[in-house]
């Protein structure tokens, strides 16, 4: 129906096939079909029919319906909406009914499975749902990150400071014998620390950081790394990378809910049940003390050199509630370290970015055996507007030297300033080092190629 080669371009420009059949399609019907008419025809029509049926549908949709039409039938239909997001939306279903609040759905969400009707029945005025919460995943309270200007209208002695350590957010559980440990997301880690949960002797649900310890110092982020995600982890990786639980927070103390209790009551029950208990591998995190803003200003400036992230302010009379609530914590991290970096790939992005080149590839220099190289660093798809991105996706187009698949390599003439929170070590990489969070904080349209970083000044970036 459609000249090949005109759909090659078509697609090469739209960047998805389902929306470019959905535009291209010769015939445009625009009737209001049904879902569960589209439903029962193809769950009952076979494989050889499935074509001409899809050739009817589409012949009577519009572009827009066509598009949901091919991604349902391709198994391609998706929606980005986040869990929490679907969670709130129940609660606020449910709103004016006692005890359906978003705490209590969060809570037993972890409990249940698709399709999760017995949710829904309760949220409809039925029958709470038989859920065993004793190991159940308790929703983490999160920061937000700290707009300096705030601090004039914040009074320091209401707040605690810490520490903002370089591992993940965890939450360890044991309850009646069992035991596990949660990523913030809710994921069962529990297998790839077997010594953290071979620790966890007591009774309760605690918050903190899972780092990797060796004698009195915090290993990098990297060696922890090396640990998460593994089914299975051998007796030398653990010996090699001990895991390490630095608690700040207090959810349940045996079976008895801490989480109503301001956070300096929380602390202060933390500590009494880590002597109580005295579990190994892992302690209390610190206090940091300060009088004024200034004076923690300039702790958070030695952060980066001490191995820390940053740190976090957590008021003294906040509850523990779960989600992100603006004003209760706030993450201060330590500035971002920057480098000039050569653009030398770029890819295709995703969802609206589809039709852009919005993937890129960067670059440094080191000495090559025939003179000066580039060796790529890292990549990144965020930190530029709508108007840069259209002109760096013009530019790319424009100065492609080399296909590979999806990935265009282009004439390594742009310079990215390029930000990012640490470097560390990575054997995988062809420099041998990798960024973390990297994203790209302008583009140095007046910069040479031959003036971005080399490969030693990122290396010496690495913490340690």
């Amino acid at each position: 129906r459609v000249d090949p080669v005109l759909f090659r371009l078509s697609y090469d420009y739209v960047g998805d096939l389902a929306e470019t059949v959905a535009l291209i399609w010769p015939e445009d019907g625009g009737d209001d079909l049904p879902l569960d008419e589209v439903i029962r025809l193809l769950a009952g029509t076979g494989p050889v029919e499935a074509g001409k049926a899809l050739t009817t549908l589409c012949n009577r949709l519009g572009p827009s319906e066509r598009l949901a039409l091919i991604k349902l039938a391709t198994g391609g239909m998706r929606v980005g909406v986040s869990a929490r997001l679907v969670r709130t939306a129940l609660a606020q279903m449910a709103a004016g009914q006692d005890g359906r609040t978003l705490d209590r759905i969060e809570e037993l969400w972890f409990g249940l499975e698709p399709p999760y009707r017995d949710l829904f029945d309760w949220l409809e005025g039925g029958p709470a749902p038989e859920v065993d919460l004793a190991l159940a995943f308790r929703p983490v309270m999160l920061a937000n990150p700290l707009d300096e200007a705030r601090l004039d209208a914040m009074t320091p002695s209401a707040y605690v400071a810490e520490f903002k350590w370089d591992g993940i957010r965890i939450q360890a559980t044991a309850m009646n014998g069992e035991r596990r440990l949660y990523t913030r997301t809710g994921d069962d880690i529990s297998a790839s620390f077997p010594d953290v949960i071979d620790s966890m002797t007591w009774s309760g649900t605690v918050d903190g950081e899972l780092l990797v310890v060796r004698g009195d110092e915090v290993a990098p982020f990297a060696d922890l790394q090396k640990r998460l995600g593994r089914k299975r982890v051998g007796k030398k990786t653990v010996a090699d990378s001990p895991a390490h639980l630095r608690l700040y927070d207090l959810l349940h103390d045996g079976e008895t809910d801490m989480r109503a209790r301001p956070l300096e009551d929380r602390r202060t029950a933390l500590r009494d049940w880590l002597a109580g208990n005295a579990p190994p591998r892992t302690d209390f995190s610190d206090e940091v003390v300060f009088s004024d803003w200034e004076e923690l200003q300039a702790l958070r400036a030695e952060a980066r050199a001490a191995g820390q992230e940053g740190l976090m302010l957590k008021r003294r009379d906040a509850p523990y509630t779960g989600g992100r609530p603006m004003g209760p914590w706030f993450k201060w991290k330590r500035d971002p370290l920057a480098a000039d970096c050569v653009l030398v790939y770029a890819q295709r992005g995703h969802g609206k970015r589809s039709s852009f080149y919005s993937d890129f590839t960067f670059a440094a220099w080191r000495q090559g055996e025939i003179g000066p190289e580039l060796v790529p660093v890292g990549k990144a798809y965020s930190g530029f507007t709508d108007q840069e991105l259209a002109r760096l996706d013009k530019w790319v187009r424009a100065n492609t030297v080399e296909r590979y698949g999806p990935v265009r390599a282009v004439t390594p003439e742009v310079v990215l300033e390029v930000a990012f929170d640490a470097v560390q070590h990575s054997p995988r990489h062809k420099s041998g080092i990798a960024m973390r969070f990297p994203r790209i904080k302008r583009i140095r349209w007046d910069k040479p190629a031959a003036e971005a970083d080399r490969l030693e000044t990122l290396v010496g970036l690495i913490d340690g």
